[in-house]
């Protein structure tokens, strides 16, 4: 199908590379022109301006991926919606807070355009291993668009159908406060072994046990046991650990509701004191997993 991405950053470049390689036909767009450059190279076509992007189409309604951060979605958008043809389908695929969902998609059913909102989980790995993505918004645009979302979910991803605009992003990010408490969880334990009774188990080696049909076999414990193979003492990583939003737009919701959630909540405690220089061997596991799985700055930074 023919599919226009903008925001080739970690994710978006991968989702770019890998529906051009895959035969869609992708209009590459981005703020710089080096991520467009580089799409560009693995097949798709340069867009180096939104008026690109409408010209690649023809005239004909637009299916626009966005994947750009939280904090500047609703200004990309407006200046989207204004140039934008009417029956345009356009993908939120970023971490945008689910609370907003339905604005954006009232802002774009004013124009003509519908709104899905796809939550989108694989990080520096969808593009080998696939994408995980959950979709919200208008159910006839999300069979539109699943030919794109098929192949970006292959070998092993997946995507489905939730409801309404907003259910897309809200099931993505209580996965990302799952996460964190499934992060939290493996650090300390790691760190157990590091400074409990026993000095001179090795963590990666335990790691490598656990990885082998144990209960706690997970993605997650085995891109920890990877960070402590290549670097068993952590050096040079400074422990204080970012948070996205999502898991606290998670506890604001579950205190809405009064939905008890005590161990996601302290382990978003533990990433906010690391940012007030509360930092251990646990807190530098959390960074080169992020890194990992990421590819997040190792230190700290989104």
């Amino acid at each position: 199908m023919k599919i226009a991405i903008t925001g080739l950053g970690r994710m978006g470049g991968q989702i770019a590379q890998k529906l051009a390689e895959n035969g869609h036909e992708v209009i590459a767009h981005n703020r710089s022109h080096e991520p467009i450059d580089e799409a560009a190279a693995h097949g798709a076509i340069a867009a180096y301006s939104q008026q690109d992007v409408i010209d690649n189409f023809n005239g004909q309604p637009v299916v626009l991926w966005i994947m750009l951060p939280a904090e500047i979605i609703d200004a990309q958008l407006d200046s989207w919606l204004d140039i934008l043809p009417a029956g345009s389908v356009v993908i939120d695929g970023g971490n945008s807070d689910f609370r907003g969902d339905a604005s954006r998609a009232d802002r774009a059913r004013a124009k003509g355009i519908v709104m899905l909102d796809i939550g989108t989980s694989g990080g520096i790995w969808g593009i080998t291993n696939g994408f995980s993505m959950m979709v919200g918004g208008d159910e006839t645009a999300y069979q539109t668009v699943s030919p794109a979302l098929d192949t970006l979910s292959q070998p092993n991803g997946g995507h489905r159908y939730f409801g309404q605009n907003g259910s897309g992003h809200y099931v993505k990010m209580v996965h990302n406060a799952i996460e964190y408490g499934m992060m939290e969880s493996l650090a300390e334990g790691y760190r157990m072994l590091k400074e409990g009774p026993y000095h001179d188990i090795d963590l990666a080696a335990a790691g490598d046990v656990w990885q082998q049909s144990s209960v706690v076999t997970s993605w997650l414990n085995d891109l920890t046991r990877q960070a402590l193979h290549e670097n068993p003492d952590l050096n040079d990583i400074s422990g204080v650990v970012a948070e996205s939003g999502e898991t606290r737009w998670t506890l604001e919701t579950a205190q809405k509701f009064n939905i008890a959630m005590p161990a996601i909540q302290a382990a978003f405690d533990v990433r906010i004191d690391s940012q007030n220089g509360t930092t251990n061997f646990a807190t530098k596991l959390l960074a080169a997993m992020r890194n990992k799985f990421g590819g997040h700055n190792i230190n700290g930074q989104q």
